[in-house]
């Protein structure tokens, strides 16, 4: 008997080894939130942190990406990627947790605040490497898009509940508790990966070096564009959030819930692009959808800046809403995209280029943003990051990506390693 179902592909969530790794991602993301908001707003309520601070603190969460981006790409390439998980994410529940004791034991001061956000971050350099490049292998390169919707998806919706929930748990119980819950995120988050059983593909037997993933990644005419328009949006997105923080509380004198849903709205947004990307991609074609959702969203960007107390907060929130809406068609287009066309070996190197650029646009976009608060105003800070927004779908416009009807196109496919691999069956 001929089964009419044999040709489509088996839905993700239907594999044991991707909701581990889903569920997993969630808890973990959720207590990533809740972190982001609580760790600035702690450092603003308990130990009084002014603005440049506050940015600093901001910037030390993303900066590992800098400082060890890329080597982690290659090491990550030669380990075993659900220990990579496991490791990350214990070692950031222990530097995350011992903030709410040194809280209680009355010995918390800023400087640990900033070594523990740069420690924890660059357990999140590996942990982002790593589940980056394992899920080829876990989901197949055909099932790709879907995968990363449902992920992406997952992240937005981690940010609406996350930020939105975290901010009422400062607001009622402080930050240490929020800080607190952040560290059991990431114990939990270890123990669903521990179940983890990925067949992960074939490993370079040389060692590949860094200068292999810049090389790669600065080096392909549709990638580069991608990802310099990406890390455009990381640096002004950054420079928004700190704007946020500073503003919300020592501006606007708002509740630490209200700044949490502000937040949340742009989850939101991100979440139903993310949703929405497969369908974008289908009806528009690849490059066409993302330049098209760019010039749509371009003016709500704008509004974002309007936030005042009254009617003008719900306007700049639908702002900052459907601006965010790109950030979720990107999340899905883009990563696809990029897992798509690389080679196996090359994953990790790969990866961690990319997050170093990405990632460390937001490091930069912290610093700037406490920077130009300091220097000048808070205001103007917004504006230069709303701008940023409203402008970065023209950096893929003017490239081959525009062109792209789809990602599979074996134009784009770079040519495996010339390097011989050795098996890994599992991790």
């Amino acid at each position: 008997m001929t089964t009419l179902t044999r040709d489509v592909p088996r839905p993700v969530l239907a594999d044991r080894d991707f909701r581990l790794l889903f569920t997993a991602a969630t808890v973990s993301k959720i207590s990533a939130q809740l972190g982001t908001l609580a760790l600035p707003l702690l450092a603003q309520t308990v130990l009084h942190a002014n603005p440049g601070q506050v940015g600093l603190l901001t910037a030390l969460s993303t900066a590992a990406f800098l400082l060890v981006g890329l080597p982690a790409g290659p090491w990550v390439d030669r380990m075993r990627k659900r220990r990579v998980l496991v490791v990350s994410d214990l070692v950031r529940a222990v530097l995350v947790g011992s903030v709410p004791a040194a809280w209680a034991l009355d010995v918390l001061t800023l400087p640990q605040l900033y070594v523990v956000t740069l420690l924890t971050g660059v357990g999140t350099v590996f942990f982002d490497v790593a589940h980056l490049s394992v899920l080829p292998a876990l989901v197949g390169r055909d099932r790709l898009v879907a995968a990363n919707s449902a992920l992406a998806s997952l992240n937005t919706v981690a940010d609406v509940s996350g930020r939105g929930v975290g901010g009422f748990v400062v607001q009622l119980l402080g930050a240490p508790f929020a800080v607190l819950a952040d560290a059991v995120g990431y114990l939990w988050s270890a123990c669903f990966l521990r179940k983890l059983r990925p067949a992960e593909s074939a490993l370079p037997a040389r060692r590949g070096g860094m200068g292999d993933g810049l090389r790669f990644v600065l080096g392909h005419p549709a990638l580069r564009p991608a990802v310099l328009e990406g890390a455009l949006a990381n640096f002004s997105i950054q420079i928004c959030q700190v704007a946020f923080l500073v503003l919300f509380t020592s501006e606007l004198h708002l509740p630490a819930g209200v700044l949490g849903l502000f937040l949340a709205a742009g989850g939101l947004g991100a979440f139903l692009g993310s949703t929405a990307a497969p369908a974008l991609a289908r009806r528009l074609g690849f490059g066409r959808a993302l330049w098209l959702v760019g010039i749509g969203v371009a003016p709500f960007a704008l509004l974002t800046a309007l936030v005042e107390r009254g009617p003008l907060l719900w306007l700049a929130g639908l702002g900052w809403m459907v601006s965010l809406f790109k950030i979720g068609v990107d999340n899905v287009l883009l990563v696809s995209f990029r897992q798509q066309i690389t080679p196996d070996g090359m994953l990790g190197r790969m990866n961690a280029t990319t997050r170093f650029l990405l990632t460390g646009a937001l490091a930069i976009g912290g610093l700037v943003a406490g920077a130009i608060a300091e220097y000048t105003s808070v205001r103007t800070a917004l504006w230069v990051g709303v701008t940023g927004l409203a402008l970065r779908w023209l950096i893929g416009f003017f490239s081959p990506v525009r062109r792209m009807s789809t990602m599979t196109d074996t134009t784009w496919r770079a040519p495996a390693p010339s390097e011989e691999t050795t098996a890994e069956q599992g991790s």
